[in-house]
């Protein structure tokens, strides 16, 4: 996407067309506005080496006069002439110049490049002379790019590109984009800015998971996949009056002949397998910070399940401890492939967005998570929460829903501090959980999230097969 704006300053701008439908020019040098503000732009814009020129040449003319060396002041009103020189024809040069940025993707995960390729039109009818082309990047994102450009000639057009990574999630800001003209002597630049912005979103990183067959289905909901609810045999015939558009294909006769009115069957009521992912953001629960801290790990984690389900073509939903949910996100949550008019990329992407922004909550509890999920929302529970006291264990305990399995994914201070090893007051929150019914966690420093949800896929299988209640189906 082509992205450019007009300048900061005295100089004019103009619309021009850009790659992807338009962009707007920029005027170096002599303007049309007034004149004085012009000149006093380029007089500020002389460089160390013009100052000092300037200086050398004032101070040689001083002497001169004091001296009555002609010869010297000769030599002085030309150093100090040239710089007023250089400075004049950059303010009377008329240059209109068009940028653009364009990203590449724009949305990428931790610790992966994107590109950014730049260009710039020379829309007058003057070829430009030395250019200096500068975009304004985080620090996070590395280094401040500059390309210099030496000749474009008049309607000609010069192609850049530069490369930007973040091992930081978040949304980063790209621009504004600058553009500095230089004389040949380089005792003068003028630098103009343009207005645009562009956001690059860096995701979590996802993890592929194994394709192992969660819980939570009621029955008919299969792999997952858009199923009818039919109370009696593949199609539903339980009837009911006949309403005007209804299609006369549906009319169900032995109904009709009964109740002496026409009568249709009942639509299919389509239902589709469900699953919530709950991630703790509160402060207190997590200690450390940067890529390899526990917060960092419980955020990759739920973004990795929200991409796994969501391609199963489950309905899933994003739920935080202070009961927020993504935004965009309806009653049921996104939905994946599967439903008409929904692309599951799209449903992902407004999910990605939300967790690279997600950041620590103030809260101390877990109460308004549980009391969103006490209005009901049956199929597969996930959670990835942080330290929990005996309190909060009880509270997430009481969470899963009768009707469904619940896994949760426990990255508790003391496991991260220890390198591994569970405490044990650790064991006796994940002995309560799984007391409720949760298929319970530790998850220590290194631990693959695949390897885990393996282990539960597995340990569900095991307790399906043993008949026991509030295993994995």
């Amino acid at each position: 996407m082509t992205t450019a704006a007009a300048p900061q300053g005295p100089a004019p701008a103009g619309h021009v067309p850009g790659n992807d439908g338009g962009g707007h020019g920029a005027g170096i040098g002599h303007g049309d506005d007034d004149g004085r503000g012009s000149l006093r732009a380029a007089l500020a814009g002389l460089t160390t080496r013009g100052r000092s020129f300037l200086a050398a040449g004032v101070a040689a003319a001083a002497c001169a006069y004091v001296l009555g060396q002609a010869d010297l002041l000769r030599v002085g009103l030309l150093l100090a002439v040239l710089p007023l020189i250089c400075a004049g024809v950059l303010h009377r040069t008329r240059y209109r110049v068009a940028a653009s940025r364009r990203l590449a993707p724009r949305r990428v995960e931790t610790g992966t490049e994107a590109r950014v390729h730049l260009r710039m039109d020379n829309v007058s009818r003057l070829p430009t002379g030395l250019l200096m082309l500068q975009d304004h990047v985080p620090y996070m994102l590395g280094p401040r790019p500059r390309f210099v450009l030496d000749r474009v000639e008049a309607g000609g057009r010069r192609e850049v590109s530069y490369r930007v990574r973040s091992d930081l999630r978040g949304r980063f800001p790209l621009g504004p984009l600058q553009l500095r003209l230089s004389d040949p002597f380089g005792m003068c630049e003028l630098t103009r800015s343009f207005s645009a912005h562009d956001t690059l979103t860096v995701i979590p990183r996802t993890e592929p998971l194994p394709p192992v067959k969660p819980g939570g289905e009621s029955p008919g909901y299969g792999e997952g996949q858009q199923r009818a609810l039919a109370l009696a045999g593949d199609d539903d015939i339980i009837p009911r009056a006949y309403r005007h558009g209804d299609d006369l294909r549906r009319v169900h006769w032995r109904s009709t002949a009964r109740y002496g009115e026409l009568m249709v069957r009942r639509e299919e009521q389509p239902q589709r397998a469900r699953c919530t992912v709950l991630l703790d953001t509160r402060y207190i629960a997590y200690e450390g910070t940067g890529p390899d801290s526990a917060f960092e790990w419980a955020v990759s984690g739920a973004a990795s399940v929200l991409t796994h389900m969501l391609e199963r073509g489950y309905s899933v939903r994003l739920l935080t401890d202070t009961g927020s949910s993504a935004p965009g996100q309806g009653a049921e949550g996104f939905t994946g492939s599967g439903r008409s008019g929904e692309d599951p990329a799209d449903s992902a992407g407004l999910m990605m967005d939300t967790l690279a922004v997600v950041d620590h909550s103030e809260g101390a509890g877990l109460s308004r998570a549980h009391d969103v999920l006490r209005g009901g929302h049956e199929g597969l529970l996930v959670a990835f929460l942080g330290d929990l006291d005996e309190e909060q264990a009880a509270l997430v305990a009481r969470m899963r829903q009768r009707g469904g399995a619940a896994v949760a994914f426990v990255l508790d201070s003391g496991i991260w501090l220890t390198g591994g090893a569970v405490p044990g007051a650790v064991e006796d929150r994940l002995r309560r959980l799984r007391e409720g019914g949760w298929q319970a966690f530790a998850v220590s420093p290194g631990t693959r999230l695949a390897d885990l949800w393996q282990q539960a896929g597995g340990a569900s299988n095991e307790a399906s097969a043993a008949d026991t209640y509030g295993g994995w189906s």
